[in-house]
């Protein structure tokens, strides 16, 4: 099976590629902006017209795209996660490879929940930033080209190369520095939010999925359980074996801290280092209702939540 992977450069991109070379039985060509990709091409940039005629050359029966960008402004944003799929799917629409599309998508497109609800692939989309406004455009333009396509929402990707930017990332720094200066206490905002988190790796087992089967649509792609990152805190800090008291900046009533681990710091005017709340729009809760996964892809997460912040906490701890 050809398959031509797009962003093979990028956190779920290097996590899919490892996966799909594991698989003998595939030929995988990765296309993207970086020096590393096989064949150099920009999709916010480059024109369909281009992309077909390198379509028609490799002839892949799978096109994957991971490609895309969570920073920037919304003109940035919809360029590489908007503009660059119509590109895409021009192409694909033009090409004769008559390959099949899967999209990764996010589950920033569906905005705030309901706490204690489960989203399904039914539930309208109601973005609560531009970002999620890019990726939801980008999937309705997947749905509507005609192509045998799927998108995967993927909910809060974890694990190993988790971005230093990203609020697991940041809290992983937060406690590294913290650590390395003997800081008996962190401070932490935004630890009410609950998230559902899903290993990169898993993640990527669910891309391998879809592109051998013939599932439509939106599916996603979680753990199918919010976790608290105030909890998420708890079990990287035993991972790193930090000993220290975690504040809460958005603790109870009132503006007092409530300490989390251990006991708080004496000193009132301690400067500590922050990690700030989540920036995707969703609220304060998310959790993915996975049973399509399953019944469609045959896909189950395997990666506990411990053992992906392990691995955050590894590569933080070696971060000089």
């Amino acid at each position: 099976m050809r398959v031509l992977l797009i962003g093979a450069g990028g956190y779920i991109g290097r996590y899919v590629a490892d996966r799909l070379l594991a698989d003998p039985a595939v030929q995988l060509t990765a296309l993207g902006r970086g020096d590393d990709a096989d064949v150099r091409f920009d999709l916010a940039s480059g024109s369909p017209g281009a992309l077909t005629r390198f379509l028609d050359a490799v002839h892949p029966g799978v096109v994957i795209n991971c490609a895309g960008t969570t920073r920037g402004g919304a003109r940035e944003l919809t360029r590489h996660n908007t503009v660059a799929v119509a590109t895409v799917c021009e192409a694909l629409r033009r090409s004769g490879c008559g390959a099949r599309l899967v999209q990764i998508g996010c589950s920033a497109e569906y905005g705030p929940s309901q706490p204690g609800s489960s989203t399904a692939e039914d539930a309208v989309p109601r973005p609560g930033g531009p970002y999620g406004v890019s990726k939801l455009a980008a999937t309705e333009l997947v749905l509507g080209s005609g192509l045998d396509a799927v998108v995967l929402r993927v909910f809060s990707p974890a694990g190993p190369g988790t971005p230093a930017g990203s609020p697991l990332g940041r809290l992983a720094e937060a406690m590294r520095r913290a650590m390395q200066s003997g800081d008996g206490e962190l401070k932490l905002g935004g630890l009410g939010a609950q998230r559902d988190f899903v290993d990169v790796r898993d993640v990527a087992r669910a891309v391998h999925a879809a592109s051998l089967s013939a599932a439509q649509g939106v599916i996603n792609i979680g753990s199918g359980r919010a976790v608290r990152l105030r909890d998420a805190a708890t079990v990287l800090a035993r991972v790193a074996g930090y000993g220290g008291a975690l504040h809460e900046l958005d603790g109870p009533p009132g503006g007092h801290l409530r300490p989390t681990i251990g006991h708080p710091r004496s000193d009132p005017d301690h400067a500590a280092p922050v990690a700030y709340p989540y920036p995707d729009g969703c609220g304060s809760w998310q959790q993915a209702d996975v049973r399509t996964a399953r019944d469609r892809l045959g896909w189950r997460p395997r990666i506990n939540l411990e053992e992906s912040l392990a691995d955050i906490w590894m590569e933080a701890a070696c971060r000089i």
